[in-house]
């Protein structure tokens, strides 16, 4: 971004000081919030859950494989992406030994988003006996269902410890962010009844595309409380109507009194949920949105976000933009007590066509986490300023109205 559409974040004027959340306030924003989401999604929130937030791909990958290579009865993992280099030979490696050692190891892959696994490396999984599935090859698929992916990605360990978040098995998610080549992205690990939720998201698409749902390796556990975390597990599916995700985040950005700030890796929404960032802003509502800058795979997605920029800008929401590298976290923090984190993006595949994942997390602790990334990445990024991105090009403009036509794609 240049400077005469943008400004770095440490000159952007500061956000009013905010006094501490006292303990009365943060009952009743959670409780409000607990009971529109449980009554409107219709699934009930677990307590007694221990969230770890992960950050970038040195805590992350470390994390999963240590819970893969100490596995002692099941291990079951499911990616969007599943790509080349030294980090996904070390998952294949960690998967075939838990297998050679007689644990039932499953491992689903989208036909799509994983094509470019190396051949070698699922032969090895499949001799060590790593059960693999496929979910919709293109190849078999009539071209109604070619859209429908499956971005979720979910690792389930013993039916006692998950992960989710936005990572995916590659080398762009290697490092901590240092460059442009180690991509910026936030997962969580989770102990405790949520777990259950995260399995069933795994069972949903598993189902599809094997015929043995279960076997004798599950003993269907109850989780115990791992500490104070409230959850619920959201699961998004393609649906020509209204589904649980876009529930969801309508919920959330509704009930908002204080702040949102949104990350997202493809901002590209339509005019509804534009609507209602916008709504939530004229109400008084602080909304920040930090998004990908200079550094991104799909710049077809970023230019049709780009062309809600004045709009959102004129209502007083805050985009900013992050510099170092790709930006590829999925989250939403809602007035200091609330947390969204899992694999959606803001744009129309994550919220009609893909299947998705998040959890809704009611936990102060857990979200002052969220929201201190939030800060450190601000600081990283430049301000969209609206009176000189009215100023931007014809060239601009023209980028984003070409895109229009197949952003429901996007």
């Amino acid at each position: 971004m240049s400077a005469t559409t943008a400004e770095t974040a440490a000159d952007a004027p500061e956000a009013t000081d905010r006094p501490a959340l006292d303990d009365r306030t943060c009952e009743r924003r959670t409780l409000r919030l607990r009971r529109r989401l449980e009554r409107l999604i219709g699934i009930a929130a677990t307590e007694g859950n221990a969230l770890v937030p992960l950050r970038n791909g040195d805590q992350i990958f470390g994390a999963m494989l240590e819970a893969i290579r100490g596995a002692e009865h099941t291990v079951d993992l499911m990616t969007f992406v599943y790509w080349r280099g030294d980090i996904a030979l070390k998952f294949a490696e960690a998967l075939a030994d838990r297998a050679r050692a007689g644990i039932r190891v499953r491992l689903m892959l989208d036909g799509f988003g994983s094509r470019l696994i190396e051949k070698d490396q699922l032969a090895m999984m499949d001799e060590a006996g790593v059960t693999v599935t496929w979910f919709r090859k293109p190849l078999y698929l009539s071209p109604l269902k070619q859209n429908h992916r499956c971005h979720r990605k979910v690792l389930v360990v013993d039916e006692q410890t998950a992960f989710t978040g936005g990572v995916g098995i590659a080398e762009e998610w290697c490092g901590d962010a240092r460059n442009e080549r180690e991509w910026r992205d936030t997962h969580v690990k989770v102990t405790g009844p949520a777990v259950d939720g995260l399995a069933a998201a795994f069972a949903q698409n598993w189902a599809e595309c094997h015929d043995e749902l279960f076997d004798d390796s599950d003993r269907f556990i109850t989780e115990e409380h791992h500490g104070d975390s409230i959850v619920q597990v959201v699961r998004g599916s393609a649906s020509l109507g209204w589904q649980d995700m876009q529930t969801l985040i309508r919920v959330v950005l509704e009930s908002a009194e204080e702040r949102v700030r949104l990350t997202t890796a493809y901002f590209a929404p339509d005019a509804y949920f534009t609507g209602l960032l916008c709504a939530a802003a004229r109400r008084g509502v602080e909304v920040e949105i930090l998004l990908p800058g200079p550094h991104t795979d799909k710049r077809v997605c970023q230019l049709a976000g780009q062309r809600y920029y004045e709009e959102l800008t004129a209502c007083g929401v805050k985009i900013y933009q992050y510099q170092p590298t790709m930006m590829h976290t999925k989250s939403i923090t809602v007035d200091r007590v609330a947390s969204l984190i899992g694999s959606t993006n803001f744009n129309r595949r994550s919220l009609d066509h893909d299947e998705e994942v998040m959890l809704a997390v009611l936990d102060r602790d857990f979200t002052a986490t969220l929201d201190g990334h939030f800060d450190e990445d601000r600081e990283k990024s430049v301000l969209i300023e609206r009176a000189r991105w009215k100023r931007r090009d014809l060239l601009q403009r023209a980028r984003e109205a070409a895109v229009v036509p197949i952003r429901r794609f996007l």
